[in-house]
């Protein structure tokens, strides 16, 4: 079993690898991966591919190829929506919203290639499971109470899985709805699951702006199951959402808890 974190994009990566040292060489290419992504889309480094096309000083023909991919999967992502992802959320170009989980998402792809398929790769709390840890066991994902520091709110059991929570819990009501130009205060967290961390991540943000819309915005949207929690405390799910109970105990076995990190450790659009 192999166990790294790495600090990159601004947040605290973990990989939970259960190959043996055979898969060193695939995780470290992970975490290279992860810091070639930071380069390019980083709205903090001057010289990103990302900050110069939003000063004007290149064109996305002139970018690394992956810059036009994440874009387009971007404006996937804001009609997919109604605008309530966007790539200038601070009236800059700033896809971090997205990158973050198509990052993690490309990381994983990148294990199965490499011949460890059994993984957890964890980002700022934004997690991809790969295949099962060991047989007949899932993995199991501890949601933390956004209310009750500490607690969890509920487990997720899984493999081959994406989840992603947005929420008040570690900054405060930071999360915009574009269409408001305010903080979005319905909801406490937000948790979406579904097979595709790039956009259960950007979903998970969006979502959340739109409050107690998201609800019917999730059932009509294939792929995506959620568990909210209000601002009042009162919770919601939709009918899929893979919980395994709702007052988990405190040893997760295979697992981890997504917890996002401190504000002064985010990269980019935070969620």
């Amino acid at each position: 079993m192999i166990r790294h974190v790495e600090h990159v994009m601004g947040t605290v990566f973990s990989f939970d690898v259960r190959h043996g040292e055979q898969a060193w060489p695939a995780v470290k290419a992970a975490v290279a991966l992860l810091h070639r992504v930071d380069e390019v889309f980083s709205p903090y480094r001057p010289d990103s591919a990302i900050s110069r096309l939003g000063r004007g000083e290149t064109t996305p023909a002139r970018c690394p190829a992956e810059v036009m991919d994440v874009l387009a999967l971007c404006a996937r992502a804001e009609q997919a929506t109604g605008g309530y992802f966007s790539v200038v959320p601070d009236r800059r170009l700033d896809p971090s919203g997205l990158v973050k989980g198509w990052a993690i998402e490309r990381a994983s792809m990148l294990l199965r290639e490499r011949g460890a398929p059994r993984h957890c790769v964890n980002g700022g709390g934004d997690v991809r499971l790969g295949s099962a840890p060991e047989p007949g066991r899932p993995w199991r994902v501890g949601i933390a109470h956004p209310l009750r520091p500490g607690d969890l709110l509920t487990v997720v059991e899984g493999c081959d899985l994406a989840v992603a929570t947005s929420g008040v819990a570690e900054r405060g009501p930071h999360i915009i709805d574009p269409h408001t130009g305010r903080p979005a205060l319905e909801l406490a967290s937000l948790t979406l699951v579904g097979e595709d961390l790039t956009m259960v991540d950007a979903y998970a943000t969006a979502a959340f702006a739109m409050g107690d819309n998201a609800r019917d915005w999730v059932r009509a949207t294939p792929g995506v199951e959620a568990l909210a929690v209000t601002a009042s405390g009162r919770t919601w799910r939709t009918s899929g959402f893979p919980a395994t109970t709702d007052r988990p105990a405190r040893g997760l076995g295979s697992g981890c808890v997504a917890r996002r990190p401190p504000a002064a450790s985010r990269h980019g659009q935070p969620g």
